[in-house]
């Protein structure tokens, strides 16, 4: 789906939400090449790195967005989750949501092999040995009145190259990885949206599964 057509989907679901004609309901669905810049890039491309002929060349296009962090971006063979969640009553606590979505991803990868964690001061889900750990998950979210929207990307077969048009999240010392990759094989983007959606029943009003941090 392209990235503004899911923008604006997202943007109709918050206000049905909101409005209690749906339910809490997560969007899984993957995009056309694309850049995106959070708010904390404030509409600035510092940390996308190619020219626009390159992108032009590549297919990416660039939007700005409302979700949070810094600049990613997002392609085939990746799985983007938006929830449209209403976090009200007992969840109003925007650190403890993203924690539970790092959770979610930690527990989907768990069942085909991959041990990953967190790194202190990041977000996102990470794997490899401390001070080289690389991302397989990103995440940035917006939250409005308690009904959040945008979510995160798993790279399960994505063109790794593409990350290379920008600096990821803007960190410049980590690296960035996918499930293919660190298994060595092709895997079913059902199979993964399959145990995505068994993690998110692991959303609860306390604290959830620990998990570790890498390294």
């Amino acid at each position: 789906m392209p990235y503004d057509e899911a923008v604006e989907l997202q943007r109709q679901l918050v206000e049905d939400r909101r409005a209690g004609r749906i339910g809490d309901t997560l969007l899984l669905l993957e995009h056309p090449p694309v850049i995106t810049l959070g708010v904390k890039t404030r509409g600035a491309s510092t940390h996308i790195v190619a020219s626009s002929e390159q992108l032009a060349a590549e297919g990416v296009t660039v939007h700005e967005t409302g979700r949070g962090g810094d600049v990613t971006y997002h392609g085939p063979g990746q799985l983007v989750g938006y929830p449209i969640f209403d976090l009200r009553p007992d969840r109003c606590d925007v650190h403890q949501y993203v924690r539970d979505l790092e959770t979610v991803l930690i527990h989907a990868v768990a069942e085909f092999g991959v041990t990953a964690g967190r790194v202190k001061g990041l977000t996102g889900v990470w794997v490899g040995p401390e001070g080289r750990e690389e991302k397989l998950a990103a995440i940035g979210v917006r939250i409005s009145r308690w009904i959040t929207s945008h979510g995160f990307a798993l790279n399960v077969g994505t063109d790794l190259r593409h990350f290379g048009l920008i600096v990821p999240c803007g960190i410049t010392d980590r690296g960035v990885t996918s499930l293919e990759r660190l298994l060595g094989r092709t895997i079913s983007m059902r199979e993964v949206e399959d145990a995505v959606v068994r993690g998110t029943g692991l959303f609860s009003t306390d604290s959830g599964p620990s998990v570790p941090e890498v390294g």
